[in-house]
């Protein structure tokens, strides 16, 4: 018989109750692999999409794209990691072999999918995974901050650094701020010594970005988001977008964007399908950026500012793994600030 480890296991589509703690094989790591003792796991909205039926993943299947934990074991083949390495890991997966992989652009394979999406994820007490996606847990970090950093900040990296290439002393407007990767481009901008503008739901999260670094909040519910940055930016509009809500706030976002803007969008929360007025889109020589997660040489990059301080995960919740189905249904409510985490040895 297998040795048996619990998780939260999606074995239909449906509601945050249709995930079930389950004894589930404990995984074996296999070769150029280790297998991690998952001490916190970040909640992410994919895994609310892949629960409700995205296209494309195999049930059953354990979510949990974000996992934080400790080095167990090793497959054949490892030789920079030892047993008792605290690690986070970059859920991007790969076929490590095209040219893409190759050339450093992992996130480009044609093969590329997510660790809770396209193999078992961290709902659970251990968990698998490439050896080389595992990195060093900056100093003075726990394992439950560890985990609100790869997926959010990753993302947020790659959409303002590689995509939009910000730039010095720019104005950004972050849609989203009080959101886990909305917390994550508020700090990036800052290093960049930008002017943000942060949308938010409500004042009490207006509060916590202005604590974060924003510059100005625009409260989505009581204001257009289009009117504020023209009233904010005396009618000139903003440097970058960063976006990852979709038809909800789209045309306001391109709206909101200044001669030769940026706008770069990494989701779809709202729907999957935009309206865009191309005469605008041109006769201002803007431009629109699509960007999916980010690259292992950029976790690299943004990981010393965390050793530094420079940049800090921000964590709203902890809660044993058997609380995810409550941990979902805060996630949907939207009234969380940061990230939701759960810790399977509580």
């Amino acid at each position: 018989m297998p040795e048996m480890m619990k998780a939260m296991v999606v074995h239909e589509h449906g509601p945050a109750s249709v995930m079930k703690p389950t004894d589930f094989a404990k995984p074996k790591p296999g070769i150029k692999q280790a297998l991690v003792k998952v001490r916190g796991c970040a909640l992410n909205h994919l895994d609310v999409w892949i629960r409700t039926g995205i296209p494309g993943v195999t049930l059953p299947i354990i979510l949990g794209c974000d996992v934080a934990g400790e080095v167990v074991e090793l497959g054949e083949g490892v030789s920079h990691l030892a047993v008792g390495n605290r690690v986070l890991v970059d859920p991007g997966l790969s076929c490590t072999v095209c040219k893409e992989c190759l050339s450093g652009n992992e996130n480009l394979c044609r093969d590329y999918h997510i660790l809770g999406a396209g193999a078992d994820g961290g709902y659970a007490e251990y968990v698998a995974v490439p050896a080389e996606n595992c990195f060093a847990i900056p100093p003075g970090l726990s394992f439950c901050e560890a985990a609100a950093i790869p997926l959010v900040f990753m993302t947020a990296w790659h959409m303002l650094v590689a995509r939009a290439q910000v730039k010095l002393n720019e104005t950004v407007l972050v849609v989203g701020g009080g959101s886990g990767v909305g917390t994550a481009a508020i700090q990036i901008a800052k290093l960049y010594r930008c002017r943000v503008i942060a949308t938010v739901g409500s004042q009490d999260k207006a509060s916590k970005v202005l604590e974060l670094g924003a510059d100005e909040v625009i409260i989505h519910t009581e204001e257009s988001i289009a009117d504020a940055v023209r009233r904010l930016t005396d009618k000139r509009g903003v440097d970058i977008v960063f976006e990852h809500v979709g038809p909800a706030v789209f045309g306001d976002c391109l709206a909101s964007l200044a001669i030769n803007g940026r706008l770069v969008t990494c989701g779809a929360t709202t729907g999957p399908a935009c309206e865009v007025v191309l005469t605008r889109l041109f006769m201002k020589h803007q431009t629109i950026y699509g960007s999916l997660m980010g690259t292992k040489r950029e976790l690299v990059e943004l990981l010393s500012f965390f050793r530094n301080g420079l940049l800090k995960p921000v964590v709203d919740t902890v809660l044993p793994l058997a609380h995810a189905v409550k941990a979902h249904e805060m996630l949907e409510s939207r009234l969380h600030f940061g990230k939701i985490v759960l810790d399977p040895t509580i």
